[in-house]
């Protein structure tokens, strides 16, 4: 099982002071060397946290692939096709929130999302959808060929229900069905990482906030060592 970090909140951080520190890269090289398997930015429209100028720096020198998350928009096209991560996530995106709020809706953006999609692909780029753990949106991954999904995780990270983690197991099996790999993200600590590494076809977790805010009592090393040696012996023992 793989371990994505997002590195967000390091850009927030520095971000609040205008200075030159935290620098993203040096926290995202120290997550891949303590375990991360890729790294994972989200460039917003509005550019509260990570910018431009990070992305392509972050391209440039990580040894591991890179995921960007972005909205389906013609900018963020245009930027993803210049930077060439090895995969691209797309997500929703409202200015108003404070942090992504639900998954991408495959079936009522379709028309929007298929040339994105494409384009991308046909740049050697691989696409991932952020969506519900739900088979519908699962479907509509599969029809705009999206090379994985990824599971917003938010409402069982909040809820611990069972039922919020079956709807993961399903969609997550469902997904696997369809060919399509299937990640999970959003809301992710310790506690719910251990669970979630038990289902059987999800094959990575995309972690951020969380590993910052440990980070700032441990440090990144110890944080992402952590998470990355529950998960893998949650998903042996499973």
């Amino acid at each position: 099982m793989q371990l994505g970090v997002n590195v967000d909140h390091v850009a927030t951080l520095r971000n609040l002071r205008s200075t030159a520190y935290p620098d993203v890269v040096r926290i995202a090289s120290k997550a891949v060397e303590c375990g991360a398997d890729f790294i994972t930015v989200h460039l917003r429209e509005d550019r509260r946290h990570i910018r431009d100028g990070d992305v392509f720096a972050l391209k440039k020198h990580l040894a591991v692939p890179l995921n960007l998350e972005m909205a389906a928009t013609r900018e963020m096209l245009e930027i993803a096709k210049k930077v060439a991560p090895r995969y691209v996530c797309l997500v929703p995106e409202k200015r108003e929130e404070i942090t992504t709020e639900s998954g991408v809706d495959a079936k009522g953006m379709f028309e929007i999302l298929a040339p994105v999609v494409s384009d991308l692909r046909q740049s050697g780029i691989g696409v991932t959808l952020f969506i519900e753990p739900e088979k519908e949106q699962v479907d509509y991954a599969k029809k705009l060929c999206a090379d994985k999904v990824e599971l917003h995780v938010g409402a069982y990270c909040l809820s611990k229900s069972q039922g919020e983690l079956e709807r993961i197991a399903n969609a997550a099996a469902y997904s696997h069905e369809q060919g399509m790999e299937c990640h999970a993200g959003h809301g992710i600590d310790y506690g719910t990482a251990a669970t979630i590494a038990t289902i059987r076809h999800v094959s990575a977790l995309n972690v951020g906030h969380f590993l910052i805010c440990e980070s700032l009592l441990h440090g990144v090393g110890s944080a992402v060592r952590n998470m990355k040696k529950i998960i893998l012996e949650q998903r042996h023992n499973a």
